[in-house]
Order: C-alpha cells, then structure tokens, then sequence
C-alpha cells in the first residue's frame, strides 16, 4: 500500500502520481490509496470482496458528518481474478488497485491510518499511516 495524490489502473498496472508521502494538511487535500495485491494461484476465478477503512491512531473509525448522520470513512468492494494466459501454474498474480478520494477534513497535528481487508482479513503490509500538520494559527490584528 501507498499513499499518493492520485492513482490509477490501466492495462494491469499502478499509475502514481505524488506517491510515497506520510505528512499531509493541515488543509484537506485530496489523495488516494494505490494497492497492490498478489492473489495465489488457488484463489484465482474464486470472487473475492475488499475493505479500506480510514482509522485514528487508537484504531477507533474516523467519522464523517454526512446527511443521514456521522458515517465512517470506509470503501468496499469485489473482484475476481482469471487464470492468465501463458504464466506458470502455481504463480501468484498481481492485483493492482486505485481508491481516489476527495478532500477529506482532518484534525489537525493528528495521526491516521488505511486498514485493507481481503475477505474480512488483514494482509501482511496492508495498512499504511499518515499524519496531518498542525493548524496554522492566523495572525491577530492588533
């Protein structure tokens, strides 16, 4: 997992753009989260379903206000990968993914973390944390 500015998926592979950052704001921005799965050879052509959750540094979901209430920031999806043409039995098959989000509103001098799940568990190296900058103060007028 990355995070970046922006990424995207074509052709089977992950285009980045400002990638590899762990600093952000204190004004929101908006970024995204690249990543890049290895199905093994077994759980080809078997649908699988994937969760991205937005946590604080106690793990707890960071909410949103949304017009039907506070919602947590989270992301789902499905997919399902075919045995590919003319790569060896027994060899795992890359899975790149792209989850672009718009300008999120986070609290300043804080510390957050991107949970993906891969039908319901978590993966070695699938989360990736950041923190935001501290508020900057405006001058008073005298």
């Amino acid at each position: 997992m990355l995070l970046c500015d922006s990424a995207q998926v074509a052709d089977g592979k992950l285009y980045i753009l400002g990638g590899g950052w762990s600093i952000t704001g204190p004004m929101p921005v908006p970024s995204a989260v690249a990543v890049k799965l290895l199905v093994d050879w077994h759980e080809l052509s078997r649908p699988h379903h994937w969760e991205l959750f937005l946590e604080d540094a106690d793990g707890g979901p960071v909410m949103i206000e949304t017009p039907e209430g506070a919602q947590p920031i989270e992301m789902r999806g499905d997919f399902q990968v075919a045995q590919p043409e003319g790569v060896p039995e027994g060899s795992p098959v890359d899975v790149p993914m792209a989850v672009n989000l718009g300008p999120l509103q986070l609290v300043p001098s804080s510390r957050y973390s991107w949970r993906f799940l891969v039908d319901g568990e978590s993966l070695p190296g699938a989360s990736v944390s950041f923190t935001t900058r501290a508020a900057e103060e405006t001058p008073t007028e005298s």
